[in-house]
């Protein structure tokens, strides 16, 4: 299994209720429509809450860059699995109308991805799941390695 990260930041233009209302309620069901074209397994959305613990958490840490508003996950069967879907017509036609819906409230510049592997640390026998009625908050804490250090290195001390 391979994991597409995407770390969602909203055009400038947009509030966050704005920003949320339509990453969840029009581009979800898009992903969604396009899910067997691309070979899509699991795609989730996590909405940033706004929460004034943010401040605090970038305090502790002497500062931090501006939080990102949400993250898209995409699971696919294996990177392979990926890449042949991409090269199909209805693959290549589903990424393009994803790309042009999501310059329609993304700061595409502005937002990075990346292919991953997961490497589960802690994890409970059934899933829990953070909704908005429920006490459950997800934090995604973003890590990029000290430029001194090779890549490798700072994967090594995660």
């Amino acid at each position: 299994m391979i994991r597409l990260v995407f770390l969602v930041r909203r055009r400038p233009d947009l509030s966050l209720e704005e920003f949320q209302q339509y990453w969840r309620h029009e581009h979800g069901p898009l992903v969604a429509y396009h899910q067997t074209r691309l070979g899509i397994v699991r795609y989730t959305q996590t909405h940033r809450i706004g929460d004034p613990a943010d401040e605090r958490m970038a305090a502790a840490r002497g500062g931090m860059e501006q939080p990102y508003d949400g993250v898209a996950e995409l699971w696919f069967p294996s990177e392979a699995a990926l890449v042949e879907a991409g090269r199909t017509e209805g693959g290549k036609r589903a990424g393009k109308d994803l790309l042009a819906d999501e310059g329609q409230f993304i700061d595409l510049p502005n937002s990075p991805m990346w292919l991953a592997h997961e490497y589960p640390q802690v994890s409970p026998v059934h899933e829990i799941v953070a909704r908005p009625a429920s006490p459950v908050v997800k934090l995604h804490f973003p890590l990029r390695h000290v430029p001194s250090l090779t890549l490798e290195i700072g994967r090594a001390h995660v």
